[in-house]
Formats: structure tokens, C-alpha cells, sequence
């Protein structure tokens, strides 16, 4: 698979979070967010594995007990089951890649199909 650059396809995630769906294969998925400064991401947690880096601005990471200060260049793997949350300290964009995919971040057309 291979996709160009292109400012169609984001949704919101929650207020403040848009996410659009890159790539995605049998075994992973990868993920831009656009966070917006001021907006918190709840702590949860999901089965997948979930590696991160952040391409812009700054936030604030909570992974487990541990909380990180994450700027630019920064990267981070969470394990799946692991609560984790973000505090958006400015505007930032993050690509994430999740392992297995999430069935949920599919494009609509593909999420019936067996992936």
C-alpha cells in the first residue's frame, strides 16, 4: 500500500484530536494525530501495542505510573494494556503505529474485510 499526502480523510478522535489512518497492513497500522493545544487524551487502554514519535510541538505523556515531558524527535512504545493519556502543552502533530491493526481506525470501505 502506498498513499500521497492529503488533507482529506481526518476525524475527530475526541475534542481538541483529529487522527487519519496513513497506511495500514496485515500485522500494523499507522496513524497521524493532530493535537490541538489545550486538549487532554483520557487515560485508557486498548490490546494493541502502540509506538510513537513526535514529529511537532509538545505534550505531556502519562504511560503507566510514569509521566513523560515529550517534545520533538521524542518516541515511545506502550505495551498493550498499558493506561496511558496526553496533556497537548501546544499544538503538536504525533504519528503512531499500532500492532495488530485496529479494525476500528480502518477506512470505512475496508473495515468489513478481513484484514
Amino acid at each position: 500500500m502506498f498513499e500521497k499526502q492529503s488533507e482529506v480523510g481526518y476525524m475527530r478522535a475526541v475534542d481538541g484530536i483529529e487522527q487519519k489512518t496513513l497506511v495500514y497492513g496485515e500485522k500494523t497500522l499507522m496513524v497521524e494525530f493532530r493535537l490541538h493545544k489545550g486538549a487532554i487524551l483520557p487515560l485508557h487502554a486498548h490490546p494493541h501495542e502502540q509506538s510513537g514519535y513526535l514529529v511537532s510541538g509538545r505534550l505531556r505523556l502519562t504511560i503507566g505510573t510514569e509521566v513523560h515531558l515529550v517534545t520533538p524527535g521524542d518516541s515511545w512504545c506502550i505495551a498493550g494494556g498499558v493506561k496511558h493519556g496526553a496533556e497537548i502543552l501546544e499544538d503538536s502533530v504525533a504519528v503512531e503505529v499500532f500492532a495488530p491493526v485496529r479494525k476500528d481506525y480502518l477506512p470505512e470501505p475496508r473495515r468489513s474485510e478481513t484484514v
